[in-house]
């Protein structure tokens, strides 16, 4: 007998359900609660669940309003379940979730449909399609009404069930199952048949679950079936429906992303019909779509030279959507000066530390900076006017996403502006003289938007085009400027940004040129940091900070009134444009960091990091930017950071510990908050930085006095699961063993046997791109230990050299890896050459080989006066490779040969090349004959032998 509700618990529940949405009556929440944690251990709860779920009648005393939140309540509790405790849920009752759920996607209240979509996703998810093997089968039949008895709410819900299912199982269903193909093999042309319904709105969801699969990567059985499904789109081009419209010009989006060949044969067809469809800017989200199509082809060297043809259909369309609509106008017109309003914790966008050490092949100074970092406050390139965020998966949007800034929205004129800016950095000059007639009209536009949008479009075309445009700048900068004090906000806020674009050519004028226009530059954007509006503030500072990046050292003797500003910026910014101001900072470090060492400057400085630094509490998101920002600040200051840093370095030691204490607690407890691991990795990187900065007796002294002990923090850290935290802690290994050895050399045992088990290629396959950057600088600080170590490495040689020469071998990683390897074993030859020489044979091509690639810095003499040792205990193993070694010292420069004296290789080259001169003998000078006549003259003019 099928099993049914009784009366009693269904109702009790449904009152729980209800009482557990209860917002205005917390008490009943807080019980309803606590009754639905007691009746998730009944074996039936996901029965009752379910049955309420599809169930529309509520039992009695139940108005519809109520009985419907404790269906979404049951809804999403069901759902819950599925993804927590799947295995453990009773064969039975999962039989019966099966079994009943889908009458759920025929409910009349479309939420309610939604809700069971994601039930069932999550049956699938959990237990794989083949678990549920029916589903497929019936759910296509349901949207495609076969039975002649679904009601157009049954076809939506159906519809919307498997576009859910495709989203979340894309890889799954792609793949083969033994002796029934790929799901997906089944999928596409039922989808296919599905997009020539009367419907219109199930032609679109058909086509918007195909689209789901051209998605990167793309899945192998769309790519096989890509010429049966195009012929299919393109007769959709002339769909009546707005919203089928829409996907026919995501799908081409998508082509022209993964699979642009395809589309090559079509171009001319595809871009009128994108031109007619952007043009329906009544309908944004239609045009946006048609935008996307431009700006991706834009970006695929395969497509965009067939726009060449075009650009004066193409690029008006995209300048016209440049212009704000009448409700976004309606909108930002009534934008109040908020500079001294508080920033809600919504308004604040989630951070990630990004400035992550990583040692690339050293280049002769070790005191390596973490790399400057675009951050949130800073994008990549199109500064705010056009940045496309990352989009959020279903999972990670929460309510406050829902209230996003519609500044903050990827939207068409964003779209349009970014992919003029990629047909102008392709076309130049053409797409300049199909603008210029435009531009005329709108710079001086009586109407704001226009002025706005003329503004946007020339700093989007500037790059691209800046030969055509250069010739007009003396006119365009100062118009430019005087936007600056226009009296709306936003056209204040998108004239920094514009300006911005061409800061690289203002500060490379000649002297007169530089003060004419860079210098007003400057001026107005550092004026609009301290707007009255924080979007403009926001603007204004993201860029400045791409000012000072296109400036560079050309910044330095303004820095002064840069840092006053900065100053006066700490005084008045709310916290979310912090953010930005740590990235203005940390870039005036990064390019002007000598001057920022002058004591005025320092003085006025310092007090203002100090102050944010005692009002950002440990746990606060606000810490990565801060830490990152002093990590260069400290480097640029160098020893005059002496006197800030014991707070700075003793906090990081806090921070680091709570966070590894955290961890461990997660370990146990699994139900507790995953601590973030930016905050190891920020810790770390500015304990480096600190490190580097101080004099040695300071920094020794910080690390002796540390509470809990540096180094053992340090091996926790290193052997963390993170890679982004393996990384930086490496990094601050190396530096340890460069400034501070002695305080390191006792912990030296326990980190190199860590260190051994991080040399390990198998890591490299689990996640390429992170585990290279941990490989790169744990074989990079190996070298380091080498060279202060010397004989003290002598117990981990033979297990070092093992590890390193398989690193150094491969050609799975980066050359860069190769090469610190190679540079490691060659320093380990400094104290261990004896341990090193019975297996010179074996890998002395290999290190030759990657030390070529290497330029002349310290560290390549380092590691070839120790590679010389080894080779004078060794000389016979050198007979296949002896002409690279010699034409290698003959390539060295002469001035970085006496410059290293005793350090460099030169004493020891002299000496391998009497050896082999004594070996050889009679016919030494034939063998010199072997190599180029240049290399053999550098050979005698270098050395004595």
């Amino acid at each position: 007998m099928a099993w049914q509700p009784q009366a009693g618990p269904l109702v009790q529940l449904s009152q729980c359900l209800r009482d557990s949405l209860s917002g205005h009556d917390i008490a009943a929440q807080k019980s309803a609660e606590q009754m639905l944690r007691q009746a998730k251990t009944s074996p039936d709860i996901n029965n009752y669940l379910t049955y309420i779920t599809v169930t529309p009648s509520p039992p009695d005393g139940f108005s519809q309003n109520a009985y419907h939140g404790a269906r979404s309540a049951a809804a999403i509790l069901l759902k819950n379940n599925v993804k927590t405790s799947y295995r453990t849920i009773p064969d039975p009752s999962k039989a019966y979730v099966k079994s009943s759920i889908l009458v759920g996607l025929q409910d009349s209240n479309a939420q309610i449909r939604n809700f069971v979509g994601n039930v069932i996703t999550e049956v699938v998810r959990q237990g794989g399609v083949m678990g549920w093997p029916q589903l497929l089968p019936d759910l296509l039949s349901m949207a495609a009404n076969e039975n002649g008895q679904s009601a157009a709410e049954a076809q939506d819900g159906a519809m919307g069930a498997l576009f859910k299912i495709c989203e979340d199982n894309k890889r799954l269903l792609d793949q083969d199952v033994p002796n029934q193909g790929r799901p997906l093999a089944y999928l596409l042309p039922k989808f296919l048949d599905l997009t020539a319904s009367p419907n219109p709105k199930l032609r679109s969801r058909a086509l918007s679950a195909i689209n789901v699969f051209f998605n990167e990567p793309i899945a192998v059985t769309a790519r096989d079936n890509v010429n049966s499904i195009l012929p299919r789109v393109v007769q959709l081009t002339a769909d009546e429906s707005e919203d089928v419209r829409r996907f026919v010009c995501r799908t081409f989006a998508l082509l022209a992303d993964g699979m642009p060949s395809v589309l090559l044969p079509h171009m001319e067809g595809i871009i009128n019909y994108t031109i007619t469809q952007q043009k329906d800017i009544q309908n944004e989200e239609l045009a946006l779509d048609a935008a996307e199509f431009f700006f991706e082809a834009s970006s695929t060297p395969a497509l965009r030279d067939a726009f060449g043809p075009y650009l004066d259909r193409i690029v008006p369309v995209l300048l016209d959507s440049m212009i704000y609509s009448e409700d976004d106008q309606l909108r930002l017109e009534g934008e109040a000066e908020d500079a001294d309003v508080e920033d809600e914790e919504k308004d604040i966008k989630p951070q990630f530390a990004t400035s992550k050490t990583s040692r690339a092949t050293v280049d002769g100074g070790s005191k390596a900076v973490p790399q400057a970092t675009n951050g949130q406050a800073k994008p990549a390139a199109n500064g705010y006017a056009y940045e496309d965020d990352d989009e959020l998966s279903e999972g990670e949007i929460d309510e406050d996403d829902l209230e996003q800034d519609p500044e903050d929205e990827w939207n068409l004129r964003k779209c349009s502006a970014a992919a003029l800016d990629s047909i102008a950095s392709h076309f130049g000059g053409p797409v300049f003289n199909v603008t210029l007639p435009w531009l005329m009209e709108n710079l001086g536009h009586k109407d704001w938007q226009n002025r706005e949008a003329a503004v946007l479009a020339l700093g989007a075309i500037g790059p691209g085009c800046m030969q055509d445009i250069e010739p007009h700048l003396p006119k365009l900068v100062p118009y430019m400027l005087s936007l600056l004090s226009d009296q709306q906000p936003v056209v204040r806020q998108i004239t920094s940004w514009a300006l911005s674009r061409f800061a690289g050519w203002a500060s490379h004028l000649n002297p007169i040129d530089k003060q004419q226009y860079f210098e007003p530059m400057m001026e107005g954007i550092l004026r609009c940091m301290l707007d009255n509006n924080k979007k403009v503030q926001e603007s204004a500072a993201s860029a400045f900070a791409t000012l000072e990046e296109q400036a560079n050292t050309e910044l330095m003797p303004y820095s002064a009134a840069i840092v006053q500003q900065f100053v006066r910026c700490f005084g008045r910014y709310k916290d979310r444009n912090m953010y930005i101001l740590y990235d203005c900072v940390q870039t005036l470090a990064e390019y002007a960091g000598p001057e920022l060492a002058k004591p005025e400057l320092v003085d006025m400085l310092m007090p203002a990091l100090i102050t944010r630094w005692e009002k950002v509490q440990d746990q606060s998101r606000e810490m990565f930017p801060l830490l990152e920002c002093l990590a260069f600040v400290a480097t640029a200051l160098g020893n005059r950071f002496t006197p800030f840093a014991r707070p700075f370095f003793m906090r990081c030691i806090r921070i680091i510990q709570d966070n590894l204490e955290a961890g461990a607690n997660v370990a146990s407890q699994p139900y507790l908050d995953i601590p973030d691991k930016d905050f190891l990795v920020t810790s770390l990187d500015l304990l480096s930085s600190i490190i580097q900065a101080l004099e040695e007796p300071y920094s020794s002294e910080l690390a002796k006095t540390a509470q809990p002990n540096l180094f053992e923090m340090l091996a926790y850290c290193m052997k963390d699961g993170n890679n982004d935290v393996k990384q930086s802690a490496y990094a601050l290994l190396g530096d340890c063993s460069i400034y501070i050895f002695p305080q390191l050399q006792p912990y030296l045992p326990t980190l190199l046997e860590i260190l051994l088990h991080q040399l390990e290629l198998s890591h490299v396959a689990e996640d390429p791109d992170t585990a290279c950057r941990v490989l790169n600088n744990a074989c990079w600080s190996v070298g380091e230990m080498a060279m202060r170590h010397k004989d003290g490495m002598a117990p981990y040689v033979d297990r070092l050299l093992s590890k390193l020469a398989l690193i150094m071998f491969a050609e799975n990683v980066p050359d860069s890896i190769n090469e610190n390897a190679a540079i490691a074993i060659g320093r380990l030859g400094i104290g261990c050459h004896a341990q090193l020489a019975p297996h010179l044979g074996t890998f002395a091509m290999p290190f030759l080989r990657a030390m070529q690639k290497v330029s002349w810095t310290d560290e390549k003499g380092h590691a070839y006066k120790g590679f010389a040792s080894v080779v004078l205990d060794n000389p016979q193993a050198m007979e296949q490779c002896l002409l690279d070694f010699f034409a290698e010292m003959a390539n060295a420069p002469g001035l970085f040969l006496t410059g290293m004296q005793a350090e460099g290789p030169l004493q020891n080259f002299e000496k391998v090349l009497s050896q082999y001169k004594g070996l050889i003998g009679d016919g030494w000078d034939n063998y010199l004959h072997n190599l180029a006549p240049p290399q053999e003259q550098a050979l005698r003019q270098l050395y004595t032998f």
